[in-house]
């Protein structure tokens, strides 16, 4: 009976394995997160809205954060406001849902500068047609201050935007790859 019983426990645990094997987030550098997105912005944001649609297909209770962004596009160097939404959110502590994709709270408050990259959906689910977030929380950068100018602060490897860059540089590298 021990056997039987160690050899599922076995079973099961390298059936685990395998599931977690093949889950992977998608890795994406600048060239093709420009290919696969409508815009770049570099800008502050300026407002936050957690919204709920209760859907007859999708289901009650689903949230999404609309960001409104302020800023220039680093495509074409255009004034741009744009609102960029992704799943998750919370109307009050009690009304909302967390989404494991979703940027950090201290990413998306008002006031923050950033990076963002947003491509049309018609739906996001519930017939929300917005400017998703492409990639969630991997198509927001936060932006710093230094002694040469701004910097989007990178997120490692597999991001857009692997390391801090200034932003001056990711301009011209977004133009370089638009040609």
């Amino acid at each position: 009976m021990k056997r039987i019983l160690s050899m599922s426990l076995a079973g099961a645990g390298l059936a685990l394995l395998a599931a977690l094997g093949s889950a992977q987030i998608e890795r994406l550098d600048l060239g093709q997160m420009v290919a696969r997105t409508d815009n770049a912005v570099r800008g502050r944001i300026v407002a936050t809205e957690v919204v709920r649609i209760d859907h007859p297909t999708d289901g009650p209770e689903l949230y999404f954060t609309h960001l409104e962004v302020e800023g220039v596009s680093l495509r074409d160097g255009k004034p741009v406001t744009a609102t960029v939404t992704f799943p998750g959110g919370f109307i009050t502590p009690e009304q909302g849902v967390h989404n494991s994709e979703a940027p950090r709270a201290d990413e998306v408050k008002v006031g923050n500068e950033v990076v963002v990259f947003y491509k049309w959906s018609d739906n996001m689910g519930g017939d929300l047609a917005s400017n998703a977030l492409y990639a969630s929380h991997g198509g927001i950068y936060q932006v710093a201050k230094s002694r040469k100018g701004e910097v989007a602060l990178g997120k490692g490897d597999g991001y857009a935007i692997a390391a801090n860059v200034a932003v001056s540089d990711l301009k011209s590298q977004i133009a370089a790859l638009l040609k």
